[in-house]
C-alpha cells in the first residue's frame, strides 16, 4: 500500500486499485487545487502498469458538490474542469466514481465521464447550474441524455432537478447502490473490474430514441413556469443539438454556451442573489460563535389566517405546536382550516390521509395561556392592534419559562413598544411571516434594541429549519418589505389619478416580471382588507395620500374584489379580470372631485414611478440601518414579493441602470409628482456624486 498526498487529493494503493480521495471542505468544490490533484492522480494511474482500476471518492459529508463559485468571473486556471473530464473519458483503464451526499454540477459531470458510478443509498445527483442562469459546460449536456434518456435529462438540466441514488440506478445513471461503507464497496467493485479491465465510455453511447414533440412541449412548459428566464430555453436548444451532432462537436458547443452564459446579465443577477442569501445569514453584532437556543416546542397565539399558516409551517418541519385561541369554536375552525391546507397534497398523492393524521397529532389547541409553560418559542399572531398585542405579551410573560422567546408577527407596529410590555425584553424579537405563511418563503426577522444575540441567532436558525429565507431587519414602520411596497402602492394609486388605468399599470408591472399587478393583487386580497390597512396608517400619510381614497370608494360600493365578483375589475366564474366601465366612471368622478385632469401616461413612466419610489425608500432604509446590506433588500423582494430573480432585486437592478440615471429620474419625478415623494435619498445623492452603486 503506497501513499501519496497533494494539497487536497491523497492517493492510496489497495492491491491493483488506486484510490484518489479528495478532501476540500466544506463541500469538496472542484477548485483549482482539486483539479490539479486529480490530473496528477490520473497521470500516476495511467503510468503505473500495476494499477488496474481507479476509484475517485471524497472525504467529508459529500461528493463534489459543484464548481467553486469563487472562481466565476475570474481568469481560468489550468487545468480546466473540461480538460480533467476529457482525460477521464479517454482513460484506457476503468475509473469508478464513488458518490455520497450530493454529486452536483461539475461533480456529476466528473462521475458521468467515469467508466462506472457507485453511490451511497442517501446520495443525490443533479445539474443545478440553470438556477444560476448557467448550464453545464463540461459534458453534462452531451453525456447525461445518453445514460438516462432525453426526457429525464431535460428535467435535470433545464429545471435543475435532483434524483436519489435508487432512482439514478433505475434510470441507468448509477451502476450500484450501497447501503454502508461506500469506500470498501467501491474498492471491491473496482477489483472485480480490474480482473477484466472493462472500460465503458459514456461518450460512445448513442442517444436513446425519444418523441421529438417533447422538445417543443418542454419549451412551452418552461416559458410558462420560468417566465423571462433564458437558460432553461437554451438548455432545450442544446439538448436538441446534441441529439444530431457528433459528440466532440456537441461538447465544444456546450462549453462555448456555458462561457457565454457566465457573462450574461441574468446569470450575474442570479449569482448575486445566491451570494446575497448566504450573506443575509451573517448577523451584524452577533458573534459567529453564538449558539442558538434549543427550540423543541413552539406556541402560536392567534388562530386566524396568519396564525394557522404559521402553525402549519412549524408542524411541517416536525415541531410540536400549541395553538392558543380565545374560544374552542375558533380553535376547531382553525384545526379544520389547517387540515384543509393539505388538501392539494392529498389530491396529488404526495401525502396520504394517514400521514396527514400523523402530522395533525403535532398540533395541540388550548384556550389557556398556561398551556405554553414549556414551549421554547411563541409566535404572537393576533390582530394588528397595539393594545391587544401588549396585553398578550404581558400574559405570555406571566407563564413562559425564563429563556423562552416571544416573537411577534406584526407587520408594522413598533416592536420596542411590544418588547417593553414583556418582563424579559431581551427575549423579544419579530418573526414577520407573509401570507399565506405556509407557502411564502420570506421571513423578516426583526431585532429590537434589547434583543439578546442568541435570540437573533435562534430565530435565524429556526427560520432555516422551517424552510424559510430568513433576513434580519431593524426597527422601522413596515420594516423593509411592506415599507417599500407602500411606496409602490402609493404611486400605483397616484397614477390612476393622473390618467392611467388599472389594466395598464398591472400590464406594465407583470410585463416587467412580477407574477401579478398591484390592482389584480388588491382584488385577490379583498378591498375591505386593503381599506382597513389604509385606515390603520392614514394618520402618517400626506394630504394627497389621504385624499387618494379610491380604495375606500370601491369598498363602500361593495366592490371588494374577487370575493364579490367586482373590484378594480369584473369577475365571472372563471375568475379572469375584465375591464369595467363602472370603474372608469368612478375614477373620472374621483379625478374631477380632486381637480385632476387625465393625461396620457406612458408605460415607461408607470414602471419608473413604481420601481424608483421603492428604490428611493430602500436607500433611506439602508441609511437608517433598518437593513444591513443592499443584498438583504434584494433577497427580501425576490423571496417575498415576486421581483423577478433574473433581474437580481431592486438594488441590483438600480445598479445596472446606474445610480446617476436613478437620481436623474427621481429629480424629474420630483418636479412632476412632488418633492415629498421623489426627492432623492441622501444615500443616492452620495453614490451618484461618487459614481458608485449600492453594491460597490
Amino acid at each position: 500500500m503506497n501513499d501519496e498526498t497533494s494539497e487536497t487529493v491523497s492517493l492510496v494503493r489497495v492491491g491493483p486499485v488506486l484510490v484518489a480521495t479528495v478532501d476540500n471542505p466544506p463541500v469538496n468544490a472542484l477548485s483549482h487545487s482539486v483539479r490539479v490533484g486529480l490530473v496528477a492522480a490520473l497521470q500516476r494511474f495511467e503510468e503505473d502498469v500495476d494499477c488496474k482500476a481507479l476509484v475517485i471518492r471524497c472525504d467529508g459529508r459529500t461528493f463534489f458538490a459543484g464548481a467553486d463559485i469563487r472562481e466565476f468571473g475570474q481568469p481560468v486556471k489550468e487545468p480546466r474542469l473540461g480538460e480533467l473530464i476529457d482525460r477521464l473519458d479517454r482513460c484506457d483503464k476503468p475509473v469508478i466514481a464513488a458518490m455520497h451526499g450530493t454529486a452536483l454540477g461539475g461533480g456529476l459531470e466528473i462521475a458521468l465521464a467515469c467508466s462506472y458510478r457507485i453511490a451511497a443509498l442517501d446520495a443525490r445527483m443533479g445539474l443545478p447550474e440553470v438556477k444560476l442562469g448557467l448550464l453545464p459546460g463540461s459534458g453534462g449536456i452531451v453525456r447525461l441524455p445518453r445514460l438516462i434518456g432525453v426526457p429525464d435529462a431535460l428535467t435535470m438540466i433545464a429545471e435543475g432537478g435532483q434524483i436519489g441514488a435508487e432512482a439514478a440506478r433505475d434510470k441507468g445513471l448509477v451502476d450500484e447502490v450501497v447501503a454502508s461503507d461506500l469506500r470498501s464497496a467501491a474498492i471491491d467493485f473496482a477489483q472485480r473490474l480490474a480482473d477484466v479491465g472493462a472500460v465503458r465510455r459514456t461518450s460512445d453511447l448513442p442517444v436513446p430514441a425519444f418523441d421529438e414533440g417533447l422538445l417543443d412541449s418542454k419549451r412551452a412548459e418552461l416559458a410558462k413556469r420560468h417566465k423571462g428566464l433564458k437558460a432553461p430555453q437554451i438548455a432545450v436548444d442544446l439538448i436538441e443539438m446534441m441529439t444530431v451532432t457528433p459528440f466532440v462537436e456537441a461538447a465544444a458547443k456546450e462549453y462555448a454556451t456555458c462561457r457565454e452564459l457566465i457573462s450574461s446579465p441574468q446569470s450575474k443577477a442570479l449569482r448575486h442573489l445566491f451570494a446575497a442569501e448566504r450573506a443575509a445569514l451573517k448577523l451584524e453584532d452577533v458573534p459567529t460563535d453564538t449558539k442558538p437556543r434549543d427550540v423543541r416546542k413552539v406556541g402560536v397565539v392567534g388562530p386566524g389566517v396568519m396564525g394557522r399558516g404559521i402553525a402549519a409551517c412549524f408542524v411541517d418541519a416536525g415541531f410540536p405546536v400549541i395553538l392558543v385561541g380565545r374560544s374552542a369554536e375558533s380553535l376547531t375552525k382553525a384545526q379544520a382550516a389547517i387540515r384543509k391546507l393539505y388538501g392539494g397534497s392529498i389530491k396529488r398523492g404526495s401525502m396520504t390521509e394517514a400521514q396527514l393524521d400523523e402530522r395533525m397529532t403535532l398540533l395541540e389547541t388550548t384556550t389557556s395561556y398556561d398551556g405554553l409553560a414549556n414551549v421554547d418559542l411563541v409566535v404572537e399572531a393576533v390582530t394588528e392592534n397595539l393594545d391587544v398585542k401588549t396585553e398578550v405579551f404581558a400574559r405570555l410573560s406571566a407563564v413562559l419559562k425564563a429563556n423562552a422567546i416571544i416573537a411577534t408577527n406584526t407587520s408594522f407596529l413598533d416592536i420596542e413598544a411590544l418588547a417593553s410590555a414583556a418582563s424579559r425584553p431581551e427575549n423579544v424579537a419579530g418573526m414577520h411571516f407573509f401570507n399565506p405563511a405556509n407557502v411564502m418563503k420570506l421571513l423578516e426577522n426583526v431585532r429590537a434594541v434589547r434583543t439578546a444575540p442568541e435570540v437573533l441567532a435562534t430565530i435565524t436558525a429556526v427560520g432555516k429549519k422551517i424552510g424559510k429565507v430568513p433576513v434580519m431587519v431593524g426597527r422601522s414602520e413596515g420594516f423593509v418589505a411592506n415599507r417599500m411596497l407602500s411606496k409602490r402602492s402609493r404611486e400605483a394609486q397616484f397614477l390612476l389619478e393622473d390618467g392611467a388605468t388599472p389594466r395598464q399599470v398591472d400590464k406594465v408591472l407583470s410585463g416587467f416580471g412580477f407574477p401579478i399587478g398591484p390592482f389584480a393583487l388588491a382584488d385577490l386580497a379583498g378591498m375591505d382588507v386593503m381599506a382597513a390597512a389604509r385606515n390603520a396608517r392614514i394618520a402618517g400619510m400626506t394630504l394627497r395620500e389621504q385624499s387618494c381614497n379610491i380604495v375606500d370608494k370601491l369598498a363602500a360600493a361593495g366592490r371588494l374584489g374577487q370575493k364579490t365578483g367586482a373590484g378594480y375589475y369584473l369577475y365571472g366564474e372563471d375568475r379572469k379580470p375584465q375591464d369595467d366601465p363602472a370603474v372608469d366612471q368612478l375614477l373620472a368622478t374621483h379625478r374631477a372631485e380632486r381637480g385632476f385632469s387625465a393625461r396620457e401616461i406612458s408605460d415607461e413612466e408607470i414602471l419608473e414611478r413604481c420601481l424608483l419610489a421603492m428604490v428611493n425608500e430602500a436607500a433611506k432604509i439602508l441609511d437608517e440601518g433598518a437593513a444591513a446590506r443592499p443584498g438583504d433588500i434584494d433577497v427580501i423582494w425576490t423571496s417575498g414579493f415576486g421581483w423577478p430573480s433574473h433581474l437580481g432585486g431592486p438594488m441590483f437592478w438600480a445598479d445596472q441602470i446606474g445610480i446617476a440615471n436613478v437620481k436623474e429620474a427621481l429629480d424629474r419625478y420630483s418636479r412632476i409628482v412632488g418633492e415629498e415623494y421623489f426627492k432623492p435619498a441622501a444615500l443616492i445623492e452620495r453614490l451618484a456624486s461618487e459614481r458608485r452603486g449600492f453594491h460597490d
